[in-house]
């Protein structure tokens, strides 16, 4: 039996509405301490409405979500969550460092501490020879590293990755695989919303897929596909959210 102390995220009969339109419709999902889950859903579906919650960013309308146990819009709960936003959270009129020093005082990191989180931060990236450099003139690649290296500058417990490799070459695809590697040898929760299902398979644990603002399917990859007796996980996915164009 699953105990407390191995779930990181819940989230129950959780409902979010924007003006007419139901963004999340009841959902609940749980997402066990240390694992990758996988966050699979057409234009619409409800993921990013899903990763604010979870960020403490919006409060639901009603239900419950729970990071650690307690509510994520506290501050101290909220110090333990990154997030690598799909639209990038950088200044590109600060240097990559500027953009890691930034992000390090807004949560609380000062001194030789903040110091040494922006070098470790240009090392994740790959941005040390650039870091005085302003981010607007950086390649689409480099800003989603940087975009990565904000998000843990301040060494979360639980990382909300929004598309983290949406318009990035195949090196810079390369390079943050292998950084998610070794942040998941080191224990981390990662939450990883993606529309590709090969990111999916490869990276994570589980999948989750949501449509209409709700779970449709959960499990890891074989177990879903068992489960509904599908052959691959892009013929799930079209299965149980359809081939219609989502706009």
């Amino acid at each position: 039996m699953r105990t407390r102390s191995d779930v990181c995220v819940q989230a129950r009969a959780v409902r979010k509405v924007f003006g007419s339109i139901v963004a999340l419709a009841g959902l609940d999902l749980e997402v066990r301490r240390g694992e990758t889950l996988a966050l699979l859903g057409p234009n619409g579906a409800g993921k990013t409405t899903l990763m604010h919650l979870l960020a403490g960013i919006t409060r639901p309308d009603s239900g419950t979500i729970a990071v650690g146990g307690d509510d994520p819009t506290r501050a101290r709960v909220r110090r333990g969550i990154g997030i690598a936003p799909q639209g990038l959270a950088i200044y590109p009129r600060l240097t990559a460092a500027e953009n890691l020093r930034f992000f390090g005082q807004l949560y609380g990191l000062r001194g030789a501490t903040l110091a040494a989180a922006v070098r470790q931060g240009l090392v994740l990236a790959d941005l040390e020879n650039r870091a005085s450099d302003r981010a607007g003139t950086f390649s689409g690649g480099m800003k989603r590293r940087l975009n990565l290296a904000c998000a843990l500058i301040h060494q979360p417990r639980l990382l909300l990755l929004d598309e983290p490799t949406a318009g990035v070459d195949p090196q810079s695809r390369h390079h943050l695989f292998r950084a998610i590697a070794s942040l998941q040898s080191a224990g981390l929760t990662l939450i990883y919303s993606t529309h590709l299902m090969e990111e999916a398979e490869q990276l994570c644990e589980r999948v989750a897929i949501i449509d209409h603002g709700a779970v449709v399917a959960v499990g890891s990859t074989a177990e879903v596909l068992q489960h509904h007796q599908s052959p691959d996980l892009q013929s799930l996915f079209l299965s149980l959210t359809g081939s219609e164009l989502r706009d």
